[in-house]
């Protein structure tokens, strides 16, 4: 468990891990595991009877070869009064040489529930939305891992003469890949909100749009369903809000529209600005409601799904509109789709944020940079580049290696990954806090959860990493 208390909503660090043989013998479960689904000769007891079988489903399908990722589940623990959802992956792990399939790993982890009702209730309707909409997520991912790993052979192959295409087509896939995970983590990170921000509300509903286009255009175009969405918003004026609490009402709007479109259509964006307030129209071509569930559509734990609905989302969608100063009502006819018509006053006189500066390509002069991180692969490569920069380089593979290089070394600035084993990227900086107060010192990590104390790190950069941005900030903070 990390030393940061995980905040709400948030994936909490410690990885469940459990390994099996093909025909279901355990081999191994970790503690985080057993904490969660408990030491019983059934993996599965301690899921709720539906999951159980989904889950003894999954495995069969990787005790046969196949990968199944993301696969959410919802497990009764007795130190909560609500069932805590679970994020699992099931992979199958072949012998050498194409040798018979040796076992399966079972990793994931735990989607946080919040104590209080109402927040509770939010939150799971958030997890099950992000479940739904990580299932077409996989196949996005393996069509950018195919990618890869298809170029790698043909470099092979066709040896230098085609280097650089095969090289720019890599960059592309991992980069698509890391905004993918971008996106899943802007929808995930619960972030604390003190007073509203500047709201471009064009670019976050194209935002959005974007984040759910597995859930309208990869799953429907499987079963045959053509889905188009589109946005005619153009520019609009800059309103004050949360871009978080925001972008759950728009994925909200766009996941109840793509069910209504059992049969294909369309969903569109538009908007305008009048009198004072601006006005954003979500419109679907479904199958529309009665006068009887629009007067009801709003009320909390009113649903028309059956067992597929919560009856939460567009009762938090209105409870977020409020606390925006604006409103949500909702137009349609049975056959002809839906129209929902959400209001946001627009403050006089705000004044627009300029973006911050693309970090130039500046190259600093020769430093002397601790990089840490328990990853080989990660390591290597940015000790590699930062030495062909010119830089002095010292690796260390953890945090305890990091700290016993200060007796005999000096640093000018240490780069840290945050999850490494037994010591954190932010429990190493508050140790080196210690003695050298003044060492500039980056976190540089995959994480979610992107909060630190500014006092003991100087600046987070997420990975994958740019190594112009690291240059960057080196130049800036030495």
């Amino acid at each position: 468990m990390s030393e940061i208390n995980s905040p709400f909503g948030m994936i909490e660090p410690d990885l469940l891990v459990a390994t099996s043989g093909p025909e279901g013998n355990i081999y191994s479960r970790n503690a985080a595991w057993i904490s969660v689904f408990g030491n019983e000769e059934d993996l599965w007891s301690r899921l709720l009877p539906e999951d159980a079988e989904t889950a003894r489903q999954n495995f069969g399908e990787a005790s046969r070869g196949s990968l199944v990722t993301h696969a959410l589940f919802l497990v009764s623990r007795q130190d909560r009064d609500l069932p805590t959802p679970v994020l699992l992956h099931f992979v199958p792990v072949g012998g050498t040489q194409g040798s018979a399939l040796v076992s399966v790993a079972i990793s994931g982890e735990i989607l946080a529930e919040p104590s209080s009702w109402t927040e509770s209730q939010t939150q799971r309707h958030r997890m099950e939305t992000l479940g739904r909409m990580t299932m077409g997520m996989a196949h996005d991912f393996n069509n950018l891992l195919g990618g890869i790993l298809g170029h790698v052979e043909l470099r092979r192959h066709e040896g230098h003469q085609s280097s650089e295409e095969h090289l720019d087509t890599i960059e592309q896939a991992a980069r698509d890949g890391a905004e993918l995970i971008s996106k899943i983590q802007r929808y995930i990170r619960q972030e604390a909100r003190s007073t509203f921000e500047h709201i471009d509300l064009t670019a976050l509903v194209s935002e959005c749009i974007s984040f759910t286009k597995p859930y309208w255009f990869n799953e429907p175009r499987r079963q045959g369903i053509d889905i188009d969405v589109q946005s005619t918003l153009g520019e609009l004026p800059s309103i004050e809000g949360s871009a978080p609490e925001l972008r759950d009402v728009f994925v909200n709007l766009i996941l109840n529209a793509v069910y209504a479109l059992n049969a294909g259509g369309s969903i569109s964006f538009s908007g305008h600005s009048e009198a004072g307030s601006e006005y954003i129209l979500v419109t679907d071509t479904g199958t529309g409601m009665s006068s009887e569930v629009q007067k009801h559509v709003f009320e909390p734990l009113y649903s028309t799904k059956g067992e597929r609905g919560t009856g939460m989302g567009l009762a938090v969608a209105a409870g977020i509109m409020r606390e925006h100063g604006g409103a949500i009502s909702v137009s349609s006819a049975l056959g002809k789709g839906t129209t929902f018509t959400l209001t946001f006053p627009i403050q006089a006189n705000i004044e627009e944020t300029k973006p911050d500066p693309v970090p130039t390509s500046k190259t600093a002069e020769s430093r002397s940079v601790l990089v840490v991180d328990d990853e080989e692969m990660v390591l290597n490569v940015i000790s590699r580049l930062l030495s062909i920069r010119g830089h002095n380089v010292t690796k260390a593979s953890s945090g305890q290696e990091a700290l016993t290089y200060f007796d005999k070394l000096s640093f000018d600035i240490v780069i840290t990954d945050q999850g490494m084993p037994e010591m954190s990227g932010r429990e190493l900086a508050f140790q080196i806090r210690k003695e050298q107060p003044d060492l500039p010192i980056i976190l540089l990590t995959g994480d979610t959860d992107l909060s630190v104390d500014s006092q003991i790190i100087n600046q987070v950069m997420t990975k994958p990493f740019r190594i112009d941005a690291v240059e960057a900030a080196i130049v800036a903070l030495t």
